[in-house]
């Protein structure tokens, strides 16, 4: 295969770099910006990609941001590129604060709190758990006599799920927009000055051939 690594690395150093990438995360940002920046498309098509992206990383669809990022891009005519680069918003480092405002702005915009009900004392990464074994064991149950089990499931859909999916328009829109306005100007700017040192190697070129024909003559 053409794109295939040379060297492969082993598993634990791949996990590893997905949390860490090499040289850290400063100098992955500036490649996404030096990817962003040099995108042929005008600057509000580009910057209508970064907020698709951003927006993307307060759902709860994890594995599938790339794909929803890239949807929203297409459906608000900005540039899929830009939208797929900008998911790189949610990364290790901030899925953690994206995740508690998603989920506590969901929990007041659905009227949810725990109460008297014994399911909102189990902590988020048991509800995770529990929703994984009911998960493995309604596959298992496809195959053997046994009876699928949902209980779990819904708890995780009405207590994780739905309220940081809800949870995350608001706080996604606020980032998304500030992002949108922040990168029109910068990416208008750059555009702007790649031009005039275009137009200024253009022109030199220029008058290089007419010296050299005027030398010639």
């Amino acid at each position: 295969m053409v794109f295939k690594r040379r060297d492969r690395r082993p598993i634990w150093k791949a996990v590893l770099e997905a949390f860490w990438p090499k040289g850290g995360w400063g100098r992955a940002a500036l490649y996404v910006r030096h990817r962003l920046h040099r995108l042929p498309d005008p600057p509000h098509t580009i910057a209508r990609g970064i907020f698709a992206g951003v927006f993307t990383t307060f759902t709860p669809f994890y594995g599938l941001h790339f794909i929803i990022a890239g949807l929203l891009a297409l459906v608000m005519r900005g540039n899929v590129l830009a939208a797929m680069l900008a998911t790189f918003f949610g990364n290790p480092l901030t899925y953690v604060p994206i995740g508690v405002i998603a989920m506590q702005s969901g929990y007041w915009l659905l009227g949810l709190d725990g109460g008297d009900n014994p399911r909102f004392h189990h902590g988020l990464g048991e509800k995770f758990v529990k929703a994984g074994q009911d998960l493995w064991h309604n596959v298992r149950a496809l195959f053997t006599d046994d009876v699928a089990h949902w209980s779990e499931l819904r708890v995780f859909y009405d207590e994780v799920f739905f309220p940081y999916l809800i949870g995350g328009i608001i706080p996604g829109l606020i980032a998304g927009i500030a992002c949108y306005y922040i990168s029109l100007p910068l990416i208008s700017a750059y555009q702007n000055r790649r031009k005039g040192l275009l137009k200024q190697k253009l022109a030199a070129l220029k008058k290089k051939k007419a010296d050299t024909r005027s030398g010639a003559e």
